[in-house]
């Protein structure tokens, strides 16, 4: 499943991270923190991990996402891979197609993270850059049926780790983004979206009908799937 989630920043957020990423932020080459299959893929830049500005703007995002209740039901997370940030463009503008690694280390907590769901949480307008599209290929990692990306700053999309993906070239101005990996307290993708799907539904209905016999009896069958599903 592939989800956009609009605003998660708010306007002063966006323009705090911005003026934390400008050019006199310590970025350093993206390819020290690429795997071997990713190495020769990744050409851009990376907000140094240990920095003050990445702790400040990790604690931001990670508070964006606590109050983002979409997120929280597709997601389901069970730990968070500290948020990291890049810029592309220049002569570092892009990043090939790669699939993300499936177990990662955290290089500030030592705390490792399975990739069940990949974000992007993207930080310029798509006007302020030509290029630099995320390209996210379907669930048989099949390019001709990929998905061509590029959101409004503030806006975040959330998917599957197991997808193929890259950033296509910028060619003029400055793409700027957080990107993070998730491990879901439900591992099963399809088990996600079947209790993702169930609660948008119940919003609905509670929308439309209120608290009802029905509505409770179904929030029941949610809460009785993520108990037999969760691993916390």
């Amino acid at each position: 499943m592939l989800l956009h989630l609009p605003h998660i920043l708010s306007s002063q957020e966006l323009a705090t991270a911005r003026q934390q990423l400008g050019d006199d932020a310590p970025w350093t080459d993206g390819r020290s923190s690429a795997g071997p299959q990713a190495l020769s893929q990744k050409n851009n830049q990376q907000l140094r991990q240990d920095s003050d500005a990445s702790h400040r703007l990790q604690a931001m995002v990670l508070q964006a996402l606590q109050r983002e209740p979409m997120f929280l039901s597709a997601a389901l997370p069970k730990r968070i891979f500290n948020p990291l940030f890049n810029r592309y463009g220049g002569q570092t503008k892009h990043y090939g197609s790669h699939i993300d690694g499936a177990v990662l280390r955290s290089a500030n907590t030592g705390e490792w993270v399975r990739s069940d769901l990949s974000c992007t949480l993207f930080l310029s307008e798509p006007s302020d850059y030509e290029g630099g599209e995320l390209v996210i290929e379907d669930a048989m990692n099949n390019a001709a049926a990929a998905q061509r990306l590029k959101f409004a700053a503030g806006d975040l999309v959330l998917y599957p780790s197991t997808h193929v993906h890259q950033v296509e070239p910028v060619t003029q101005g400055v793409r700027l983004a957080s990107f993070f990996w998730i491990e879901s307290m439900v591992r099963s993708g399809e088990q996600r979206r079947i209790l993702f799907d169930l609660d948008m539904n119940l919003l609905k209905l509670r929308q439309q009908l209120g608290e009802t016999e029905e509505t409770t009896a179904l929030t029941g069958v949610y809460h009785n799937l993520l108990r037999q599903w969760a691993s916390t």
